[in-house]
C-alpha cells in the first residue's frame, strides 16, 4: 500500500473510533433528554423507544409545579455559590500566607493541605455530622456552606500556591516601599497575576460543590432545605416507583449549570491548570 493509502486508512479508523466513543457517551444523554419528553406509555415499552412516539411536556411541568424543582434549584444555587466564595477566600488567603510568610515546615504544611483532598468523603462525614449536630447546624443549607469547603479548599489552595510562588518578591518589596499593606498586595498584585489559576480553582470548587451528594444526603432531611442533586433522588424515587418524566427533567436541570460553565470556560480552566503546573 502507498503512504497515502495508509494515511487514509488510519484516518478512517480514527474517525470510526471517535464515532463509537461519541455514540457511547452521548447515548445516555439522549436517553435522559428523550425520556423527559416521552409519553408515560413509552417509559416501559419494549423494545426501548429512543425517539418518543408522542412528545409530552408533563414531566417538565410537573417538575416545576408538583415537585417544585425551582425551590431545590434555588437552594443549590445559594449553597454552591456561597460555598465556592468561601472556599476561594480561604484557599487564596492560605496560599498567600504559606508563600509570603514562610514558617518552619511550610512545605510539609502545603503537602498536608493537599493530602486532605485524598481522604474519602465518607471518612470524615461521620465526625463532621457529630460536630454539626453539636453546633445545631444540621438540616440547614447554611451548614452545607461550611461543609462543602472541606472538599474544595485543599485543591484550591494547592493551585494558588503554584501561582503565588511564581510572583517575584521584588514586587512585594516595591509595594512595601510605596506604603502598601499585605492586603493591598494580595488584591492588587497577586490576584490579578494569578487570575487564570483563580478561574480554574473557582470552576473546580463550583463543580465539586454542585455535584456533592453524601453531605447533603446525610445533613439535610427536610424537603424545603434540600438541594437539587439529592432532592431529585429522595423525592422522585419511592421504593420501586420511579417518576421517570420528572426524574429525567430534574437530572437535566441539575446537569445544566456545570455543562454551561465548562462549555464557555473550558479554555480558561485548562489554561489555569496547565499554567499552574509549570509555575513554582
Amino acid at each position: 500500500m502507498s503512504r497515502r493509502q495508509r494515511s487514509a486508512g488510519r484516518l478512517v479508523g480514527l474517525y470510526a473510533a471517535s464515532a463509537v466513543v461519541l455514540v457511547f457517551f452521548l447515548t445516555p444523554v439522549w436517553w435522559i433528554l428523550s425520556t423527559s419528553v416521552k409519553d408515560p406509555a413509552d417509559y416501559a415499552a419494549w423494545p426501548p423507544v429512543f425517539i418518543p412516539t408522542r412528545f409530552s411536556a408533563d414531566g417538565w411541568i410537573s417538575a416545576f409545579t408538583e415537585w417544585k424543582a425551582g425551590q431545590y434549584l434555588t437552594n443549590s444555587v445559594v449553597v454552591v455559590f456561597s460555598a465556592t466564595l468561601l472556599a476561594m477566600l480561604i484557599g487564596t488567603s492560605a496560599a498567600y500566607g504559606l508563600v509570603r510568610f514562610p514558617v518552619r515546615g511550610g512545605r510539609q504544611i502545603a503537602f498536608g493541605i493537599l493530602a486532605l483532598r485524598m481522604f474519602p468523603t465518607l471518612a470524615i462525614a461521620i465526625p463532621l455530622f457529630a460536630v454539626f449536630r453539636a453546633l445545631g447546624l444540621l438540616n440547614s443549607y447554611w451548614g452545607m456552606v461550611l461543609v462543602y469547603p472541606t472538599l474544595t479548599v485543599p485543591f484550591c489552595t494547592w493551585i494558588m500556591i503554584g501561582y503565588f510562588q511564581s510572583i517575584p518578591k521584588e514586587l512585594d518589596e516595591a509595594a512595601l516601599i510605596d506604603g502598601a499593606g499585605h492586603m493591598q498586595m494580595l488584591l492588587k498584585i497577586f490576584i490579578p497575576v494569578a487570575l487564570p489559576g483563580i478561574i480554574a480553582a473557582t470552576i473546580f470548587a463550583f463543580t465539586v460543590s454542585w455535584a456533592a451528594f453524601v453531605y447533603p444526603m446525610a445533613f439535610l432531611y427536610s424537603a424545603d432545605q434540600q438541594v437539587l442533586t439529592v432532592g431529585t433522588v429522595t423525592s422522585l424515587i419511592r421504593a420501586d416507583v420511579y417518576k421517570w418524566g420528572m426524574l429525567m427533567a430534574g437530572a437535566l436541570v441539575a446537569a445544566a449549570p456545570p455543562l454551561v460553565i465548562y462549555a464557555f470556560l473550558m479554555d480558561y480552566y485548562i489554561a489555569g491548570l496547565t499554567s499552574g503546573a509549570t509555575k513554582g
